[in-house]
């Protein structure tokens, strides 16, 4: 008998150490944030059927942190990178009193995160959201906003294309939401980082994807227009802010699984920081990966060179996107940016500005990445708010 228990524990040793060295093929594919709790957030079962920008649901909300304002959550029908039907949420602040077709502002969030519960419906009124009193600058010009989760339905962060058709589908149903009274309501386009990258998508997508949008100008800073670099550069070496390009290799992964397979290429190290990061808000995803490296956690070369994730990488850099937007923009960065480098910016701009955009392009002298969101904000909604008042948009292109 102590021989076949001995036998038995021998083989299971065995099997469990196998189990161990050699990790499951399951561990190599996107990982997802976990769903969200709230059956709001759903897709319903004929999204396929309705266009672009369709509301899909709707359902008012207490505008807590926000005491001027009516506020809606609003479900429309958006397309994602396949080509697949989604269902995505906008969430609405209307000034009380104000006029029917008031301007209407679509604010993109920096959200560099990958867990549902980082969305802005989700943070808004929890005091999570950073920009909140941006809103209120907003709201106190008269303005009605549309807040987008542009990152989606799975948090695919780094996705930016797919960011700049979620925030002109939710402008759609923003303006179809009947009791929001902005149906024949002016655009603005605003956003910082993360948010501008959704914001200059927008914009460069308008013309074609949603060319009946009256968009009157776009402000946006601090613009991380080219993927492929900033991944070179966030990447290749050990740095603090190293979560966050992990982050949206996770993301374009999760946005685009067969062309981005961030997890075939990961070590166990990688692998398991990826597990952890899946569900995380900003400030925790730099935490998770502060002072590390792409080489820290790959075996090989890794994403970085991989020929199809590298494509998906230029299709989601609004640098290399040939469209150019035909509203006015209002672009600002900081001269001193260590994070995202001014230089594709400028290539971005240039090239704008030589197919006849109408362009103000603002370096702020000295200014870091954190900085110049303060020092930007003020001039951007000023510019959205001479665009409403209809005065011509300059340009020092």
């Amino acid at each position: 008998m102590r021989k076949i228990i001995g036998s038995t524990s021998a083989a299971l040793a065995v099997a469990v150490g196998a189990a161990l060295l050699a990790p499951p093929a399951a561990q190599a594919a996107p990982v997802y944030p976990f769903a969200d709790p709230d059956p709001f957030y759903g897709a319903p079962a004929d999204v396929g059927a309705r266009a672009d920008g369709d509301v899909l649901a709707s359902r008012t909300v207490a505008a807590t942190g926000f005491p001027t304002a009516d506020a809606w959550q609003v479900k429309y029908k958006s397309t994602n990178s396949a080509g697949a039907p989604i269902a995505a949420v906008t969430t609405v602040l209307v000034p009380r009193g104000t006029p029917a077709n008031r301007p209407l502002v679509s604010y993109q969030p920096f959200v560099n995160a990958l867990g549902l519960e980082c969305a802005p419906s989700h943070q808004l009124f929890t005091g999570g959201l950073q920009e909140a009193p941006a809103l209120n600058a907003l709201l106190a010009r008269g303005w009605a906003v549309a807040i987008p989760d542009h990152l989606g339905p799975t948090s695919a962060y780094g996705a930016a294309k797919l960011g700049g058709r979620l925030v002109l589908d939710g402008v759609r149903a923003a303006q179809r939401l009947p009791e929001a009274g902005l149906g024949g309501s002016p655009v603005g386009l605003a956003g910082y980082s993360g948010g501008a990258m959704a914001t200059n998508w927008a914009a460069a997508l308008a013309p074609t994807y949603a060319p009946e949008l009256n968009i009157v100008g776009a402000a946006e800073g601090g613009t991380p227009v080219n993927i492929g670099e900033l991944a070179d550069r966030l990447g290749s070496t050990r740095s603090q802010a190293f979560g966050l390009g992990f982050a949206a290799a996770i993301g374009l992964e999760r946005e685009y699984p067969t062309r981005s397979p961030l997890g075939d290429g990961l070590n166990g190290d990688g692998l398991a920081l990826r597990a952890q990061m899946s569900n995380m808000c900003t400030d925790s995803i730099l935490g998770a990966g502060a002072g590390k490296s792409l080489p820290d956690l790959t075996n090989g070369p890794g994403i970085l060179a991989d020929p199809s994730g590298r494509a998906v990488m230029d299709e989601n850099s609004v640098e290399l996107y040939p469209g150019v937007p035909r509203t006015p923009m209002f672009v600002w960065h900081g001269s001193a940016d260590p994070l995202v480098a001014i230089g594709p910016v400028q290539n971005t701009v240039a090239r704008y500005c030589s197919q006849g955009a109408r362009v103000q392009f603002d370096v702020i002298p000295g200014a870091d990445h954190g900085t110049a969101t303060m020092l930007g904000a003020g001039p951007a909604f000023g510019y959205l708010g001479d665009r409403f008042a209809g005065i011509p948009a300059p340009s020092n292109c």
